[in-house]
């Protein structure tokens, strides 16, 4: 210890005192506290790495990244200590000392996990927190970027962005979402038909794995460059950045909103939809959004489905598009508006777009409380069905719930399922999600809302894929399935989910798990498990 900066004392002596006294901190937890303080001796800034449940940061930093508020109540569970690494070393000490512990690793970069699992776990854990890992390198001229996975999707088309027009990347709409997170599950958004998903265009990697080894693309693999690719996160190491192929889009594009409600012959031009989206051509995304609204008759709620475009394209080659391939619809000129891409995410995505720098607005979009599901849908559903599930959104539980249907075709239907672990391509009309949220005072009638959406589902199941039922893994569901909380979880076990989520792809990731990481110590549960105990 005579090495340790003086510094790093207070910190140690608070270590100690807590192990030794056994009232805050088991033995073990003081001893992993002291494993990373030691290697983190010659640091200067260790107050900015590791926050205790004593620091007066702990909460805010703990907080500053939880997205579903499900997740962020005083019976919610709490890591032993946030790890907020500054360079990669720090990542290697931490896997090192909680390893070493055995302490739960839980790894976040945006906190947008549906089901809380990049921060909560049910046994003894610890957050690394990649926030300070969130740099962000655009090369126009090779069309490339490098991205850190602390970066959000806002922070990466804003690098785009500030450089050029006329290039962009296929990934969500939702600003404030983590990159690492995002394409860990392969991860879509409104270019989705014209350039498949974000994970289709990672051309490279750096990812730390189990034992410390520091691995890009030619160093790992093809199977393992393959599995990050879709397979999830905090499974297979963590991958501090990714190398991406930008794309080409055009200086102006057009978006619309179209909407219709019970009143306006909703139901027939939703069955109509569902023929003619993952048809149009692969510049035109058309999705559809279903909420309940108010009605014009005073008192009275009504359903409202939104028809939301984006055109890689001027406003006056979209018209006769549109009216002669969808003229259900009843698209209008004062219905569009010409914009550039990335201010298109941000109309996407409700946000302002008084200017790009709400991009850089981690509290752009309002954090909820919420339930989410997933589907994909291979055949129309009959207009029987969809005035079926339409009714259900005028049920008082539905108050804050939406359905998202997106359209597929396009590029999604010439790559292969097993091109990555992301299997849900060929064949599909459209990828159907489900929310219902409710407002933080009611958190103790939770149940309902969850029960709402449960019946919400269970009512879709006869519309939607079957054998499996497919699920998008980045909209993560406990409800369809989950690995032990601790000890060895079965391939059997792990298969009534994986196969939701990955199909045959689950066959070979689990390969890779079994070879890259035997011993499971990246885990969570619906994290690929490897095929024998350790």
């Amino acid at each position: 210890m005579k090495f340790l900066q003086y510094s790093v004392l207070p910190f140690l002596l608070v270590v100690v005192i807590l192990s030794l006294s056994g009232a805050t901190l088991a033995h073990s937890h003081g001893d992993f506290l002291l494993c990373l303080s030691l290697h983190l001796a010659n640091s200067s800034t260790i107050s900015k790495v590791i926050y205790m449940r004593n620091n007066p940061s702990y909460s805010s930093v703990l907080n500053a990244s939880i997205q579903n508020t499900r997740f962020s109540t005083p019976a919610t569970p709490k890591p032993l200590a946030i790890i907020t690494p500054l360079k990669t070393s720090h990542i290697q000490s931490t896997i090192y000392c909680s390893k070493k512990h055995g302490l739960q690793l839980r790894i976040r970069s945006g906190g947008h996990d549906f089901e809380g699992l990049s921060y909560v776990s049910e046994v003894p854990f610890v957050i690394l927190d990649l926030l300070n890992f969130r740099a962000v390198k655009v090369d126009t001229k090779n069309k490339v970027a490098w991205v850190q996975s602390g970066a959000t999707l806002g922070e990466l088309y804003y690098g785009i962005a500030a450089k050029t027009k006329t290039l962009a990347f296929p990934a969500g709409i939702c600003p404030t979402v983590g990159i690492g997170g995002h394409f860990s599950g392969g991860g879509y958004g409104i270019l989705i038909r014209k350039y498949g998903l974000a994970a289709d265009h990672i051309i490279d990697a750096q990812l730390i794995d189990a034992n410390g080894r520091i691995l890009n693309r030619k160093s790992m693999g093809e199977d393992l460059f393959w599995a990050i690719r879709g397979g999830g996160g905090n499974t297979f190491g963590i991958v501090l950045a990714w190398k991406i192929k930008l794309v080409p889009v055009p200086a102006v594009v057009t978006v619309f909103t179209v909407n219709k409600n019970l009143e306006q012959n909703v139901t027939k031009i939703l069955h109509r939809w569902q023929y003619i989206a993952h048809k149009l051509p692969d510049d035109l995304y058309v999705d559809v959004g279903i909420t309940k609204v108010s009605s014009s008759q005073a008192g009275k709620k009504t359903v409202q489905v939104a028809f939301i475009a984006l055109f890689l394209g001027g406003v006056d080659e979209l018209i006769p598009l549109v009216q002669e391939r969808f003229p259900e619809l009843g698209l209008a000129k004062e219905n569009c508006s010409e914009m550039s891409w990335a201010e298109s995410v941000l109309y996407f995505g409700r946000a302002p777009r008084k200017s790009l720098d709400i991009l850089l607005d981690k509290n752009v979009i309002p954090r909820t409380i919420f339930k989410a599901k997933s589907d994909y849908v291979k055949e129309p559903i009959p207009e029987s069905g969809i005035e079926g599930f339409l009714s259900m959104f005028l049920e008082k539980e539905a108050d804050f719930a939406a359905m998202l249907m997106v359209p597929f075709g396009g590029k999604m239907e010439e790559i292969p399922e097993n091109e990555l672990p992301y299997p849900h391509r060929a064949g599909n009309l459209f990828q159907a999600s489900y929310i219902v949220g409710w407002r933080k005072e009611e958190n103790a009638e939770s149940g309902k809302y969850i029960s709402w959406i449960r019946r919400f589902y269970s009512y879709m199941a006869t519309y939607v894929s079957k054998s499996p039922r497919e699920a998008y893994f980045n909209y993560r569901d406990l409800d369809i399935g989950s690995n032990n909380i601790s000890g060895y979880t079965s391939y059997q076990q792990a298969s009534i989910w994986g196969f939701k989520y990955f199909k045959n792809n689950f066959k070979r990731l689990v390969q890779v798990k079994t070879t890259v990481d035997p011993m499971n110590f990246f885990r969570n549960e619906q994290s690929i498990p490897p095929l024998s105990s350790p």
